[in-house]
């Protein structure tokens, strides 16, 4: 996953996977026959004592750092969610958002997703009421959408004032929203329905109780020029079936970027783990640079590394880093989820509390760190969130490009 996407992790444990019981209960997670593809996997950690000696707390403050780490760290351990600045090298967290379920008319509800933007004048993260939105490359602007999904405009937000600078008008809803990796353009998902929506009438089982379930409605997209705001015209992209001719995955079913800009994709059960559209739509192969990377995660800014999986056994429950080119291990990092390169030797990870991961007991309770990719340093850079996938303080990041 590159910076500037969303963080996934909780993705499937919210609009793709959880559905909370509207009725009251909380407690359920459904688990898909199908289950999506996210843009990064859960799994668990437990750092051995020679990693756990190694910890580095910082301050807060952004520093030289010694050589060998990346410049710019700004790190919070003591808080979750954070309220100031989280960032190292070229990646920054520009935003983060929680879930909660809602109740709503004749029995049916909604994931509700609450944000917070960074105020890049203050350096502290504020609480909006969009419905969604996307940071830019740059961390100057975000995408905004309002509530009430899908809906007729798309906002252009000044992350050193916290305004809309101005309005891209639609002539259809949308429901998500992306900016390219250059941030010239963005992709807007078309929606027929709320793409958070939980309905009556798609309800299913959980923990006993009949609870009502996602409705996939997506129809295509537009490409928009962020800078002037004109956009192409619609493209019809329905949502995408399986060989059994069944809609598969949620409600929300977001068009992203290639790596370069130059397509689009959705998580798909390809080698790449995912299936590639023209910007006009038209489904193409995986292209080469996607097909020879033995991962479809984050790959580090030389090319050399890209993520691995989770692949701990036992006690040893940490994460592999690969060579870009063959697949072949090139280490092991204290990671039980790799999100985001902040330069060529140093990844953002999730990492679980080491008092608290063993399988079963707390292995959600984590933190996001710095790691280096031979394994050798861990620096926390935030607080613990709760163990608990439903707990609706437990939060998401956004990692953009600095």
């Amino acid at each position: 996953m590159k910076p500037g996407q969303l963080v996934r992790e909780d993705v499937e444990g919210a609009s793709e996977g959880m559905r909370h019981d509207i009725s009251g209960s909380t407690s359920g997670v459904r688990r898909r026959k199908a289950r999506r593809f996210v843009m990064a996997g859960i799994g668990t950690v437990l750092v051995g004592a020679g990693i756990a000696a190694a910890l580095v707390a910082t301050n807060g403050q952004e520093e030289e750092e010694p050589v060998g780490r990346p410049a710019g760290v700004a790190a919070h351990p003591d808080q979750s969610p954070p309220t100031q600045f989280i960032a190292a090298g070229n990646v920054a967290v520009s935003a983060y958002y929680t879930v909660k379920s809602e109740k709503r008319a004749n029995g049916d509800g909604a994931l509700v997703f609450n944000w917070n933007l960074l105020n890049s004048t203050t350096d502290r993260y504020e609480e909006t009421d969009w419905a969604w939105l996307d940071v830019a490359p740059g961390m100057k602007t975000a995408a905004v959408l309002e509530r009430g999904l899908p809906v007729h405009r798309i906002g252009i937000v000044d992350l050193a004032t916290g305004k809309v600078e101005r309005w891209i008008k639609t002539d259809q809803g949308v429901g998500g929203v992306q900016f390219s990796p250059d941030g010239k353009r963005l992709v807007a998902t078309i929606y027929d329905i709320n793409p958070e929506g939980l309905f009556k009438d798609a309800s299913y089982r959980l923990n006993g109780k009949i609870v009502p379930g996602s409705k996939p409605s997506r129809t295509g997209f537009y490409v928009i020029d962020a800078a002037s705001g004109r956009q192409a015209d619609f493209t019809a992209r329905p949502s995408r079936k399986g060989d059994d001719g069944l809609v598969v995955g949620g409600g929300r079913q977001d068009l992203a970027w290639s790596r370069d800009g130059k397509l689009l994709w959705e998580p798909w059960s390809t080698k790449a783990g995912r299936v590639f559209y023209s910007v006009d739509g038209q489904e193409v192969p995986v292209p080469k640079s996607e097909e020879e990377l033995s991962s479809p995660g984050a790959v580090s800014p030389d090319g050399k590394l890209v993520t691995g999986r989770f692949v701990g056994k036992g006690d040893q429950i940490v994460s592999e880093v690969l060579d870009a080119r063959t697949g072949e291990r090139e280490a092991l990092v204290p990671g039980q989820q790799l999100l985001a390169w902040a330069d060529d030797d140093w990844l953002i990870a999730f990492r679980c509390d080491p008092e608290q991961c063993e399988p079963n007991k707390g292995e959600f309770r984590n933190q996001l760190i710095l790691a280096s990719s031979d394994g050798k340093d861990v620096i926390p850079l935030s607080g613990f969130r709760p163990s608990s996938l439903s707990d609706p303080s437990r939060w998401t990041p956004i990692l953009s490009n600095r």
